[in-house]
């Protein structure tokens, strides 16, 4: 039989929606936001020449620098504002999260709570200006050698640094206020909407493609198979869940009873989300932004790396592919899933495990089911990133069609709506809270009854 929090959760309507104004509000700021985002992508760096630009990002666009394109929303291909994205802030926080488990000073921070959270936080964003400065040098350089520049000189490259830098922290600011005071996680959600805004151009690319004979009937049907089969497949995975059975003990609070119980513990087959797949891609556009403005010919390393990290390449892939599965294991543990908190929170509540004991072994028990459930899960990371990508580099496919873009949309749609119905559930639940409220009153015109007088 289902439980009431079931019930209420499979009656929701997306016509609740009407009545939950605060809801209606978060996901207009939202909107709001990105729209801001998707404006700034169209802004351009200054000193910038545009045709220039537009014949190089037609030849760059067939290598990593398709990649580049891809996270930033197409800012990359018209230099605007917003070129650098919002990639310096993932990798600084990276960076950030790997010193929290190895470094002393911040792993104590880790365990204050909220103010050590401020904190690293902090250490995130002093990381994001220097990255942003790195990479907004390097790109301000490579456009100045590549001719791009109508004024080349000192002033130029201090005003295309400045404007990147500042574009990437205003992203920054933009991801943090949609996290806060909007629906869903803003970050994703500005990867998510660089990619989708892009979608139909690529679409038309698809087809004009198979129109002038550069793909194939067969290939075409193939690629449509191909992305319905990962949509399904993501949404499958992304829902399939482990159960592990919690028993609940008899308790007495006062002078009540409470009988014993059973429930579950829902742990996702991929804890991680989509969380994998942007670090992984950020790790591999972190060193290859300069070789693909630079064109990679002069700097001898410049020149493997735009040769080995292109797409289909083996030590792409392989690279790609053992990112994926370290950080799926990473932000699981450190982030999504903290096992230690989680058995420590089960002790309080005098809950267990059928058959484990618990604490230090409840502990032990999780950690010996997630490493398992992990397995699978970082597996099909790899594997929905990762196939796509052979048809990428031998038939020509635009980016937006390959695993990591489709991942990413699929699994930010299901968390955004996921997080809509549990506000519009929250709404269910505060109205029927009220309900009881009012009818616990009482009514007027009804008379009390006497009081019995008092013995002396």
């Amino acid at each position: 039989m289902a439980s009431a929090a079931e019930q209420m959760a499979s009656n929701l309507s997306w016509g609740m929606l009407g009545k939950a104004s605060d809801l209606r509000q978060r996901i207009f700021f939202t909107i709001g936001l990105l729209i801001v985002y998707r404006i700034g992508t169209y802004v351009p760096v200054p000193g910038i020449d545009g045709e220039q630009l537009r014949a190089f990002m037609a030849e760059a666009g067939k290598g990593i620098g398709g990649m580049l394109n891809l996270f930033s929303g197409g800012a990359i291909s018209r230099m605007g504002i917003f070129a650098l994205g919002i990639m310096p802030y993932i990798s600084a926080s990276i960076i950030v999260q790997l010193l929290g488990t190895m470094y002393g000073p911040w792993m104590q921070l880790r365990k204050e709570g909220e103010q050590g959270r401020k904190k690293l936080n902090q250490y995130t964003r002093y990381g994001t200006v220097a990255l942003a400065i790195l990479q907004g040098y390097g790109i301000a350089m490579s456009l100045q050698g590549g001719d791009l520049a109508h004024t080349p000189g000192f002033f130029f490259v201090a005003s295309c640094v400045i404007t990147l830098v500042g574009g990437t922290m205003f992203l920054m600011w933009l991801g943090e206020q949609i996290t806060a005071r909007g629906i869903g996680n803003g970050t994703s959600l500005i990867i998510f909407v660089g990619i989708v805004a892009e979608i139909p151009a690529a679409i038309a690319q698809f087809f004009a493609q198979g129109r002038s004979g550069a793909l194939s009937t067969p290939v075409i049907l193939g690629v449509i198979v191909m992305v319905a089969a990962v949509i399904a497949f993501v949404v499958f995975m992304e829902r399939a869940l482990r159960k592990i059975s919690i028993l609940y003990p008899r308790r007495q609070v006062g002078m009540k009873v409470y009988e014993g119980g059973s429930s579950h513990l829902p742990i996702k087959v991929n804890p991680a989300g989509v969380i994998p797949a942007i670090f992984a891609s950020s790790l591999l556009l972190l060193p290859t932004t300069i070789s693909t403005f630079s064109g990679g010919g002069t700097n001898p390393v410049l020149s493997w790396l735009a040769a080995n990290f292109g797409h289909g390449q083996p030590l792409y892939l392989v690279f790609f592919a053992v990112m994926i599965v370290f950080f799926a294991y990473f932000y699981t543990f450190n982030v999504s899933f903290k096992i230690d908190d989680v058995a420590e929170n089960l002790k309080n509540q005098s809950a267990s495990v059928p058959g484990i004991r618990p604490g230090k072994k409840t502990e032990e028990y999780l950690e010996y089911v997630v490493n398992r459930i992990l397995v699978l899960g970082s597996a099909y990371l790899a594997a929905v990133c990762l196939l796509p990508e052979f048809l990428i580099a031998k038939a020509g496919i635009p980016f937006y069609f390959g695993g990591t873009s489709v991942l990413i949309v699929v699994s930010v749609t299901m968390d955004t709506i996921q997080q809509v119905q549990s506000h519009l559930l929250s709404q269910q639940y505060e109205a029927l809270i009220e309900k009881s409220q009012l009818r616990g009153r009482k009514k007027p015109g009804t008379k009390t009854a006497p009081k019995a007088p008092a013995r002396r």
